[in-house]
C-alpha cells in the first residue's frame, strides 16, 4: 500500500464513479482474507477524502458469489475509512417502485448461503447487533442529498439478497413480492453486516433497473436491459454520490461506531 494512503468515507461501486474525485491515487490493499476485488482509488471529494473500489473489480470480472467481500471491507477500514456508501443496482418487487427511481433501504432479508460473512470465527464469541442493518445517521443524509438532486426517492425499503449469478424464478420473485419487501439485489450481503462488524457507517442506495418477474405481466429482465437503465442512470447516481459526501460530518459520533460493546461474551 502506498505509504501514507487514507480516507474517510469509502465507497462501493461501478467503475463510472473514478471520475468523481480529484487527484486519485490507486493502490493494491493487502489483507488477511487475500486481494480485494481491484485496487483502491483514493482521491478528493468535496475537500473529504474519498476511497473507491469496485465492488465486482473495474472489469466486472467478480459475479456477486465470488466478490471477496471480507478483503473489500477489511481494505476499507485499513485505510481509516468510517463511513462507506454501498450503492447498487436493484429490481422491483412492488408496482409503486419504479424503475429510475431509487431507495434508501432500512431493512434487509438474506437469503444467501454458503459466503464468508463475519470477521470472528472466534474466540472470543462475538454477536453483533444486526436488528437495523443501516446506519440511522447516514440514511437520512442520503434521503435529503437524493431529494434535492430532484431524484425519486423512496426513504425505507427492504432488500431480499439472494445468492445469484442466476435471476430468480416466477414463484420465488411471487413469494418476494408477498413479504412485502421492496428490491432484490446480490450483493448487499454479507457487505453490508461486515462493515457493521468493523464499526463502520453504511448507506444502501439501490436503483431500481427493472420490475423483477413476480409481478403479473413483466417480462423476464434480461443482463442487457438492467445494465442500459443503469448507464442511462449513472450520471445521477454519480451526482448522488458527490452530494451524499458533501454533507456527511467525517467528525460525527454514530452507534454503528460502538457495535463491537456488549457484543463479545
Amino acid at each position: 500500500m502506498e505509504p501514507g494512503l487514507s480516507a474517510e468515507i469509502g465507497v462501493f461501486g461501478g467503475s463510472g464513479f473514478y471520475s468523481l474525485m480529484e487527484g486519485a491515487s490507486e493502490a493494491w490493499i493487502e489483507t488477511p482474507y487475500g486481494a480485494p476485488s481491484d485496487r483502491v482509488a483514493v482521491g478528493e471529494i468535496a475537500g473529504k477524502r474519498v476511497a473507491f473500489l469496485p465492488r465486482h473489480g473495474n472489469d466486472h470480472r467478480f459475479p456477486p458469489q465470488s466478490i471477496n467481500y471480507r478483503a473489500n471491507v477489511y481494505a476499507m477500514k485499513s485505510l481509516g475509512v468510517r463511513w462507506i456508501l454501498g450503492p447498487t443496482a436493484a429490481g422491483s418487487l412492488q408496482k409503486d417502485v419504479a424503475p429510475g427511481s431509487m431507495v434508501v433501504c432500512d431493512q434487509l432479508a438474506d437469503l444467501t448461503s454458503g459466503r464468508e460473512d463475519t470477521f470472528f470465527d472466534g474466540p472470543p464469541v462475538t454477536h453483533v447487533s444486526f436488528a437495523d442493518p443501516y446506519c440511522p445517521t447516514l440514511r437520512p443524509i442520503a434521503i435529503d442529498a437524493l431529494r434535492s438532486l430532484g431524484i425519486e426517492t423512496h426513504s425505507r425499503g427492504t432488500v431480499v439478497v439472494i445468492a445469484g449469478p442466476r435471476f430468480s424464478t416466477r414463484a420465488e420473485s411471487k413469494w418476494y413480492q408477498s413479504q412485502g419487501w421492496e428490491v432484490i439485489n446480490m450483493t448487499q450481503y454479507p457487505e453490508c453486516y461486515l462493515a457493521r462488524e468493523l464499526e463502520m457507517c453504511y448507506v444502501n442506495i439501490s436503483l431500481v433497473t427493472d420490475y423483477d418477474v413476480g409481478l403479473e405481466g413483466i417480462a423476464p429482465v434480461s443482463v442487457e436491459a438492467v445494465v442500459e437503465v443503469f448507464k442511462r442512470n449513472n450520471e445521477r447516481v454519480r451526482s448522488a454520490i458527490g452530494e451524499i459526501v458533501k454533507r456527511i460530518d467525517v467528525t460525527a459520533d454514530c452507534s454503528c461506531k460502538h457495535a463491537l460493546e456488549g457484543a463479545r461474551l
